[in-house]
């Protein structure tokens, strides 16, 4: 007896549908706007040059850090010493080593020094620890505190989002991660601590390359 085709359309349909929905999650932004994002984990944002440092894992707790003349002052000589030119490239690559001396600055404070790289699935609750939500969303707060500080010049702090491959299982899990854009372009530049223990410059890579293969491919940024 030959099946209802009306029904195997829909099924068809169905499955199409699905297999659309699970592959435009591997990529989203949740929001337009960054403050949204600190909403949605209960965070606060950073104002001037204080910053809320989460930790915990999703920002159970935050330590309010403020980010003194002296210290603006040595990350602007960090940067500065740090630029091999004045081009996007080299800016990326100050900011890689700016986003590394402001966590190993806020670990002192909070603990987090201990942090681990990536996650450890016993970790949750321990205020020494960090998950991807409370990495990119301190990136994004230390990234504010350089474009507040105008520390910026080819590029502007941009809202985080996040990837997943499930597909790749518990490798592939939902990872954020924080964002610049590259003025006058449309590229987009992950700037992800997560995968490396605190204090290790971050990976910067262009967002449509990164987390693709797997964490793991990552590069820290150009030393």
């Amino acid at each position: 007896m030959r099946g209802n085709p009306t029904r195997s359309r829909l099924r068809n349909a169905a499955a199409l549908l699905l297999i659309g929905w699970v592959l435009g999650a591997c990529s989203h932004t949740p929001s337009l706007h960054l403050n949204d994002h600190y909403a949605m984990f209960n965070a606060q944002p950073a104002k001037g040059s204080t910053v809320y440092v989460c930790h915990a894992y999703g920002c159970r707790k935050q330590t309010k850090i403020r980010f003194g003349k002296a210290e603006i002052a040595e990350i602007r000589a960090l940067m500065k010493k740090t630029k091999k030119g004045d081009t996007p490239t080299e800016e990326r690559r100050a900011i890689a080593y700016a986003i590394a001396w402001m966590e190993r600055y806020t670990g002192k404070i909070t603990g987090t020094s201990a942090d681990r790289a990536g996650m450890d699935f016993t970790a949750s609750g321990d205020p020494t620890q960090q998950d991807c939500v409370d990495e990119a969303t301190n990136t994004t707060s230390y990234l504010t505190v350089l474009q507040n500080n105008d520390l910026l010049k080819y590029h502007t702090v941009s809202v985080p989002f996040a990837k997943e491959n499930y597909f790749r299982g518990v490798a592939g899990w939902t990872h954020w991660t924080a964002v610049l854009h590259e003025r006058g372009t449309d590229k987009k530049w992950a700037v992800d601590s997560w995968i490396f223990a605190n204090g290790v410059n971050p990976a910067v890579v262009e967002t449509n390359k990164w987390y693709i293969a797997g964490l793991d491919t990552l590069p820290d940024s150009t030393k």
